[in-house]
């Protein structure tokens, strides 16, 4: 994707504050383990989905989560977006703690994040009008009345640049870089602190992305917004992403701010996946290519050590056997345990 000419790219502002934003989400060694039926006699397989993921989301700021397919990004969405909840670990959004909060608790978070889907053909109603679709969470959330609803979800409306006379009309009715506008009105009309966008805009052709992402970015300098941005496209990620967390089999292996990552990578993987990604092959000086060996490993039988260690062309005999820590390395955090050698060869 090339949407250099034609995207807004997010400045680093905390950086150049000495106040930092408050904090919306935190997370601390956070877990998803499924349970996996082996038969009615067999003791179940434990797959482990997210393996103790730690991060911090600020308010205006967007941290994107990126890593292959069955890395665990997509379940830690659920996760911070309360569709799942964690089997281990700290979360914490708005203040509260998530993992132990009661039901009323729980309800109030809920108000406090919402999820932008990945394909808008199907997170819409086919059934209801688009006010309809709208003002639903207003009905169930809040006590403001039926006009009082139509003219807030007739303000979102144009605050993602859709006209008023789209409030009458069926979702069957849009393209689909226009159902995913309304995906987002919808998942602001709450006010949200945090939105978690799962793969936004995978699903669109690549001259609507850059709209939708542009609108994405506006709406977070206008409203102040958190975004946890799960994403496997790292031309996206490097346009709306403020900080990156690298997952490989449910663990960090990067954690720090995207410029620092994309312009000089430190762990293997993610030289792997900086290289292989068109359009960056000319940013930073870490880009000749590599080829990874072997296939992810599966979650249900991870390496004992390092989980990159079996595809890692720089394992040693220690990696196969320690996991290494997040260390502070550069300005960022690295879980590697030849990075010294690595960056001072």
């Amino acid at each position: 994707m090339n949407t250099s000419t034609s995207l807004n790219s997010p400045e680093n502002a905390a950086s150049n504050d000495t106040a930092l934003p408050p904090v919306v989400a935190s997370a601390s060694a956070l877990k998803q383990v499924y349970p996996i039926s082996r038969g009615p006699f067999s003791k179940p397989d434990q797959l482990q989905a997210v393996g103790g993921v730690s991060f911090t989301v600020r308010a205006g700021r967007t941290l994107a989560v990126v890593g292959e397919s069955g890395c665990g990004k997509s379940t830690l969405a659920r996760m911070v977006s309360l569709i799942e909840k964690p089997t281990g670990g700290a979360l914490t959004i708005a203040g509260v703690d998530v993992v132990g909060a009661d039901a009323k608790a729980h309800h109030a978070l809920r108000q406090k994040v919402q999820l932008v889907f990945q394909n808008p053909y199907g997170s819409l109603n086919p059934r209801k009008r688009i006010g309809q679709i709208l003002e639903a969470p207003l009905e169930i959330n809040t006590d403001l009345t039926a006009q009082q609803r139509a003219q807030k979800a007739r303000g979102m409306l144009a605050k993602v640049g859709l006209r008023p006379e789209h409030y009458d009309r069926y979702p069957h009715m849009f393209s689909g870089g226009q159902r995913q506008r309304i995906a987002i009105a919808r998942a602001l009309m709450l006010e949200p602190a945090l939105v978690v966008a799962d793969e936004p805009v995978s699903a669109l052709d690549v001259s609507i992305q850059a709209q939708v992402l542009n609108l994405l970015d506006d709406l977070q300098r206008e409203m102040g917004l958190a975004y946890l941005f799960i994403s496997h496209d790292l031309g996206v990620v490097r346009h709306i992403a403020h900080d990156v967390l690298v997952m490989y089999l449910g663990h960090t292996v990067e954690q720090g701010e995207k410029n620092a990552i994309f312009e000089k990578p430190l762990h293997p993987y993610t030289q792997a996946l900086l290289a292989s990604t068109p359009g960056l092959a000319g940013h930073g000086a870490q880009r000749e290519r590599i080829v990874l060996k072997g296939e992810l490993p599966s979650p249900l039988n991870p390496p004992k050590g390092c989980v990159f260690s079996t595809r890692c062309p720089h394992a040693t005999a220690r990696c196969q056997a320690e996991r290494p820590p997040l260390e502070n390395i550069m300005g960022r955090q690295v879980a590697c345990f030849e990075i010294n050698n690595l960056v001072n060869p």
